[in-house]
């Protein structure tokens, strides 16, 4: 257990610093791109990746979380299910790319992007060199390697720095966008195979397919599942208002995730790597999941609230004047998310570390039901009553997960609040600071002097629970 643990905490604090330097580079580079290009580039990029990302869900079917997740008999088992794996991945890709090639026109013209076919299958490059990369991460994932994908992932933020930004003073059009991301993916992926021990070979079995399927079915329903929560609203923006307000609606979701990245992209890889390889220690799996929530609660609440309370802040330094619109969604938008990460973000994570994905594409489906007739009526009243609906409607997913979790490990949603309790009191209270002191003045230098206090009061709160002291000790000043 003790190798577990350390594993775990060498595993965390790369993760953890590849977040950070990726935290502090891409906003940087996104907030100089915000500024150069207009919303309705973001808009475009955004219809061109639905088509991706759906794609991108069949040609990995779920064998990067088989490889990261399955006990193998031994590494004879392990070499041999890799290959598999990686031939059956990229194979897949280089097929639906044809098919894309094929139905461009018309796709691009479903996604509310017409005559724009040349640019998809353009951008569509990005679906085999992920692919090439995917399996290639999930033997460094499996093998806690994330000191390996630091070095990687901090070469690919680099590219967007010094691609994507002289591309979009040159063309100022959605061809820095997807120029970029195609030059990202092809550094991944020659990246990954020069650092990486495992080396693909020309090794395929049927029967190894098969078994490897039977595994993937339920991640890979789950990851349909996951794209149709999150792509519907994209594409009812798209369709029934503009690509403008796409690009506000893309583009505010987008910004909170980069911030809220720097925690969940940071520890769920490790988290699912841990949690399965504990999956059956039923008082270590609770102990490991209990001491990520409460760590992700110290991290994500506050900042969730900041986003909420200085969201008109936020967007103009961020993004620029021309985006001002999309404050309200950002800030709304970031206080759930924080919510989110806390109560349900992990969830799915234990359903696949259980061996249970059939509870994580029915706790999508739960939320499908109600979030689409959401977007279908709201959308009709305008930008502003969809986001707001759109952001309050993630309490339901929320609700349902509490139960599912209780159901599969019996951690009630009474344990899960306790054990963020601090924090939650914490944020209640840097909310009520801010709310008071913004009232006194709404320039650059009050508002930044109201941040600091409430990183104060906020620190201030948490230290005086011995609990939290000795974790943030711990987890962040000993890293």
């Amino acid at each position: 257990m003790s190798d577990i643990n350390n594993k775990v905490k060498i595993a965390t604090k790369w993760s953890a610093i590849t977040e950070i330097v990726a935290k502090v580079v891409t906003p940087i580079t996104g907030m100089v791109l915000a500024h150069l290009l207009a919303p309705e580039a973001y808009g475009v990029v955004a219809t061109l990746a639905m088509i991706i990302t759906f794609a991108e869900i069949f040609t990995d079917a779920g064998f990067q979380k088989y490889i990261v997740q399955h006990e193998f008999v031994d590494h004879i088992d392990l070499e041999q299910s890799t290959n598999v794996a990686f031939w059956s991945n990229f194979s897949l890709s280089l097929i639906i790319w044809g098919i894309i090639a094929l139905f461009a026109d018309p796709l691009a013209r479903i996604v509310g992007s017409p005559g724009l076919g040349h640019v998809l299958i353009i951008s569509c490059a990005s679906i085999p060199l992920a692919a090439f990369s995917s399996i290639q991460m999930a033997r460094y994932r499996r093998d806690f390697d994330f000191k390996t994908l630091f070095k990687v992932r901090i070469i690919s933020i680099l590219v967007p720095l010094l691609v994507n930004i002289p591309l979009a003073v040159w063309l100022r059009s959605y061809w820095a966008l997807v120029i970029g991301t195609i030059a990202q993916n092809l550094i991944n992926a020659v990246m990954l195979t020069v650092l990486s021990r495992w080396k693909p070979r020309l090794y395929f079995s049927w029967s190894k397919l098969r078994e490897m399927l039977s595994f993937t079915i339920w991640s890979l329903v789950e990851a349909i599942s996951i794209w149709l929560t999150g792509y519907f609203d994209v594409f009812i923006v798209g369709s029934q208002l503009s690509q403008y307000y796409l690009g506000l609606y893309k583009t505010s979701t987008t910004l909170v995730g980069q911030i809220m990245g720097l925690i969940t992209a940071a520890t769920t890889p490790v988290l699912f790597s841990s949690l399965s390889r504990l999956q059956n220690d039923d008082k270590e799996f609770k102990k490991l999941f209990f001491t990520f929530q409460k760590l992700v609660g110290l991290l994500v609440l506050p900042i969730g609230v900041g986003i909420f309370c200085f969201g008109d802040f936020l967007t103009s330094i961020a993004l620029g004047n021309k985006w001002m619109e999309a404050s309200g969604f950002i800030g709304i938008w970031g206080l759930t998310s924080a919510i989110t990460i806390v109560l349900s973000h992990y969830a799915s994570e234990v359903y696949r570390a259980k061996g249970r994905p059939k509870l994580s594409v029915l706790s999508q489906w739960l939320h499908i039901i109600v979030l689409w007739p959401v977007v279908l009526i709201t959308v009709k009243y305008g930008f502003e009553t969809l986001y707001i609906a759109r952001s309050l409607v993630r309490f339901e997913g929320i609700i349902v997960n509490l139960i599912l979790i209780y159901y599969l490990v019996r951690i009630t949603p009474s344990q899960m609040i306790r054990n963020i309790w601090p924090s939650l009191l914490a944020s209640v209270m840097i909310f009520i600071v801010a709310e008071i002191m913004k009232t006194q003045g709404d320039k650059i230098g009050w508002t930044i002097a109201t941040m600091i206090v409430c990183c104060i009061v906020y620190f201030g709160i948490v230290l005086l629970f011995p609990t939290e002291r000795k974790l943030l000790k711990r987890f962040i000043l000993k890293k």
